[in-house]
């Protein structure tokens, strides 16, 4: 079987999510953050493994899989509101001084989980690069490394 591009984006953004969970925060806005970054990576390892034939379509699961991702992607705004200092959040600072292009991303994922056609899993994969594109993209400008 022939890996695809889409494939290994959403395996590199699966163990991103999987370090990410790793660290401990302790306030309830970064809780609550976490929480929220853990969603959106069991509803990309859900498309991710429709997509790539690992776990076998289904369509209520994938169209449940993506409101996730477009329900949480609308709430990104609310729950980033308060900057709030916690050891074991990977919030950048970058986030508040860079507010409207951390918006501009946060739209950008909305608006590619919007547009993803979950009707089977050949047009999950085409539509898991935008996705996955724009997850990598925040998480380059407004994320702590590891």
């Amino acid at each position: 079987m022939k890996i695809s591009t889409t494939t290994l984006l959403v395996s590199a953004l699966l163990m991103t999510g999987a370090a990410f969970a790793e660290t401990e925060a302790t306030t309830p806005e970064a809780i609550a953050r976490q929480a929220l970054m853990k969603s959106f990576g069991g509803a990309a390892k859900t498309l991710g493994g429709m997509a790539s034939g690992e776990v076998a379509y289904d369509a209520a699961a994938a169209e449940a899989a993506k409101q996730v991702l477009v329900a949480g992607a609308a709430t990104i705004e609310a729950k980033f509101t308060a900057k709030v200092e916690d050891a074991g959040s990977k919030a950048k600072p970058e986030i508040w001084t860079g507010w409207e292009a951390f918006l501009g991303k946060a739209k950008a994922l909305g608006d590619a989980a919007g547009a993803l056609d979950v009707a089977s899993a050949e047009s999950i994969g085409g539509g898991m690069g935008g996705v996955g594109g724009a997850c990598k993209a925040c998480h380059t400008d407004f994320r702590l490394a590891d």
